[in-house]
């Protein structure tokens, strides 16, 4: 008999609307599941929302307080959803209730709040899982095989980056994401974590960074009630100042002896959803990018007198894409990612298993990015310090 597990969705923004999509989607994708998710309570301040959670998405229920939902006795597991600057009250109440929590990233936008998070996770005892979602990509896991399989040969450097257009529009509206109270930092938080994600995940972690950043567009046009993030404003509209950085750059060296380039921006122009990697080695190389989630590019060394990269696409034969689509080369998306994300939480939480990425692995990420934000002050070369250790 399947454990049913009763859950709450904190925000039904587009990452709230994803994961509840996901909670329905999951029973007829993964049949072999130990669990079966039931969405008990969603909270709003939104009456629109709330209204389409119950109508649309099949919440038994929806409130406008989000203490409501989480204090509710029959709700086993809390998705946050919320805005950043709500990230961190939202964890503290889950896991005083006791409560499973998964957390969108950054946690909170802060280093230190992804730090407070754990420690709260830590001494409540309760299971937590964070969204680096990309890490799911069936592709991003065959990499991860043939690094850890020695195919690669010895890693020797990485490249990371994450370029995105959506800050890209100087007319674009001056949205919570750009204020350090209420989204933290800027893309070293949003997307930058990502990346850094990802290569720790690949490769391992990172001892010392050295970077830099920069605020390309210092000003927006100021927003008139509710606004979107691709809300675009006129040229008379009045404007404020943006408080956190529109782009990172990052030199690295991991604890293995690779070295490693970062960088991300949310003003480019030209990359939409640029979130890639390259990984080097002795005897080969590949690479990925989320653009073309479903093509991994791979180069092997061998006595061929062939060279150049072969394309491997996407298929059943790689982890979790067969639940999607049968055969070869037929394309999942980024919403598939959610929902493989999802069902691995929700298979540890029915089974006991450990679970990763979770709130330790986010400190993994964040310890990386104050290293980051101390060499911004002095231009130098920063010891990684592992912040989860003070939360034991």
């Amino acid at each position: 008999m399947k454990k049913q597990i009763r859950i709450a969705v904190l925000g039904l923004g587009w990452m709230g609307q994803a994961h509840s999509r996901s909670a329905r989607r999951i029973p007829t994708h993964f049949p072999d599941r130990s669990y079966d998710p039931r969405l008990v309570v969603c909270a709003d301040p939104v009456a629109q929302r709330r209204q389409q959670a119950v109508e649309d998405f099949g919440f038994e229920r929806a409130v406008e307080d989000w203490r409501e939902a989480v204090a509710a006795d029959d709700v086993d597991a809390v998705w946050v959803t919320a805005p950043n600057a709500l990230h961190l009250p939202m964890i503290e109440a889950a896991t005083a209730a006791g409560k499973a929590v998964f957390s969108e990233k950054p946690i909170g936008g802060k280093p230190e709040h992804a730090v407070e998070a754990l420690r709260l996770a830590r001494a409540s005892g309760v299971a937590t899982g964070v969204g680096y979602c990309y890490l799911w990509s069936p592709l991003v896991l065959h990499a991860r095989h043939l690094i850890a399989s020695g195919a690669l040969g010895e890693i020797t450097h990485y490249r990371g980056r994450f370029l995105s257009m959506y800050g890209s529009d100087p007319l674009g509206l001056l949205t919570w994401r750009f204020f350090l109270d209420q989204a933290g930092y800027g893309v070293t938080s949003d997307i930058l974590s990502h990346s850094v994600a990802l290569a720790q995940f690949l490769v391992g972690p990172v001892s010392e960074v050295v970077g830099m950043a920069n605020t390309t567009i210092p000003r927006r046009p100021l927003p008139t009630g509710a606004a979107s993030h691709y809300g675009v404003g006129s040229p008379e509209d009045p404007t404020g100042e943006v408080e956190n950085e529109d782009f990172a750059s990052m030199l690295c060296r991991f604890a293995g002896g690779a070295t490693g380039t970062f960088e991300a921006s949310r003003t480019v122009v030209g990359p939409e959803s640029q979130n890639a990697f390259e990984v080097y080695g002795t005897k080969g190389s590949l690479s990925w990018n989320h653009e073309r989630i479903n093509e991994l590019e791979l180069y092997l060394v061998t006595d061929s007198p062939n060279s150049g990269y072969t394309t491997v696409y996407g298929g059943e034969r790689f982890p979790y894409h067969g639940a999607f689509v049968p055969g070869q080369a037929n394309s999942i998306g980024f919403e598939d990612l959610i929902a493989i994300q999802d069902h691995a939480f929700l298979e540890a939480l029915a089974t006991g298993a450990d679970f990763s990425p979770g709130f330790a692995e986010a400190v993994d990420v964040v310890s990386v990015q104050q290293a980051l934000i101390d060499s911004w002050a002095s231009r130098g070369w920063q010891p990684v310090t592992d912040l989860k250790e003070t939360t034991r």
